[in-house]
């Protein structure tokens, strides 16, 4: 199936949530690294270098609740809106699959792996 037919089924199903394979959890360790490390911290504590100048200070994926849920779907929708009232932004220009890829690595990391 080329790109553009799975595209137009994503559109018409809806965003699947895919299994989180070590491969989807590799590419969301990747993509952590860019978006998310400086402010949730390399092992998503919320103490990235940047966490501090923050208010709300940055979510600590292994002890702190989820505002907005804790599911794989939940966290991609957070990844897709953003928190409001919070630094938290939404990452529109990742695409579906790089936001389930890093719904998955933070469950990873709020698993403590």
């Amino acid at each position: 199936m080329n790109g553009f037919v799975a595209a137009g089924l994503m559109l018409l199903l809806g965003a699947r949530e895919p299994r989180g394979s070590a491969k989807l959890i590799e590419k969301g360790k990747g993509a952590y690294a860019i978006w998310c490390v400086a402010c949730h911290g390399e092992k998503g504590e919320g103490d990235g270098p940047t966490a501090h100048t923050l208010n709300p200070r940055p979510r600590n994926f292994r002890s702190a609740k989820f505002k907005q849920g804790s599911s794989a779907k939940q966290i991609f929708k957070t990844l897709e809106t953003g928190v409001p009232r919070s630094a938290m932004v939404g990452y529109k220009n990742l695409s579906d699959d790089e936001r389930w890829a890093l719904a998955s690595y933070v469950l990873e990391l709020k698993a403590g792996r």
